[in-house]
C-alpha cells in the first residue's frame, strides 16, 4: 500500500502520460486511474475533477535561460535552441498544447504558463518595459505555432528539420521580437 504522496505522484504520472498520448478530450479519469493502479474515486478524491487534474498535471517550467548572460545578438538563437530542447525532453507541454486547441481550461493554463514565465524573462532584458507584453505575445505565437506544426500536426518538413536548421530559420525571428 502506498502513501498519499506516492498515490498523488502515480496519478500525476499517469495523467501526464494519458493527456500526452490521448489529448485532453479522450483521456479519462478511469484510464488514468487504471494506469496509476488505483480506483477512479481516488483520482476524484485528490483532484476533484478532470480539469483540476489537468491543471495539476500541466505544471510546466520552461526553464528559460537567463538571457542577460547571453550576447544580445545571440539571444534569439539561444532561446530557440532551448525551447526545442524543452519540447523534445518533456511531453507535458505537448499535451497542454494539444488540449489548449480545443479546451478553454487548457488554453488558460497555457496562457498562465507563458505569462508567468516569458514576461518576467523578457523584462530582465527589456530596453522598453512597456513593449514586453507585445513582444512576449509575438514570441509565444512563433514558438507555439512552430511547436504545433512540428510536434502535434507533424508537418513533414518541420518534423524532419534538424535542430540546428530550425534555430537558423526561427532564431532571427525570435531575435526581432526580443530586440525590436
Amino acid at each position: 500500500m502506498r502513501n498519499s504522496e506516492a498515490t498523488r505522484a502515480a496519478i500525476l504520472t499517469a495523467a501526464r502520460d494519458q493527456f500526452a498520448s490521448e489529448g485532453y478530450e479522450r483521456a479519462t479519469i478511469r484510464s488514468i486511474a487504471k494506469q496509476a493502479g488505483i480506483d477512479p474515486a481516488m483520482v476524484m478524491r485528490y483532484y476533484g475533477n478532470k480539469e483540476k487534474l489537468f491543471a495539476a498535471a500541466a505544471e510546466f517550467d520552461l526553464r528559460l535561460p537567463d538571457l542577460t548572460e547571453v550576447p544580445e545578438s545571440e539571444r534569439g538563437a539561444v532561446l530557440m535552441r532551448h525551447i526545442l530542447d524543452r519540447w523534445e525532453a518533456d511531453e507535458t507541454l505537448m499535451a497542454l498544447l494539444r488540449a489548449a486547441v480545443t479546451n478553454q481550461t487548457a488554453a488558460e493554463r497555457m496562457r498562465t504558463i507563458f505569462a508567468a514565465q516569458v514576461g518576467p524573462a523578457l523584462l530582465r532584458i527589456a530596453d522598453d518595459p512597456a513593449a514586453v507584453p507585445r513582444r512576449a505575445g509575438l514570441l509565444a505565437s512563433q514558438v507555439l505555432g512552430f511547436a504545433l506544426c512540428r510536434y502535434v500536426l507533424k508537418f513533414p518538413p518541420l518534423v524532419d528539420l534538424p535542430t540546428d536548421e530550425a534555430v537558423r530559420y526561427v532564431g532571427p525571428t525570435l531575435q526581432r521580437y526580443l530586440s525590436s
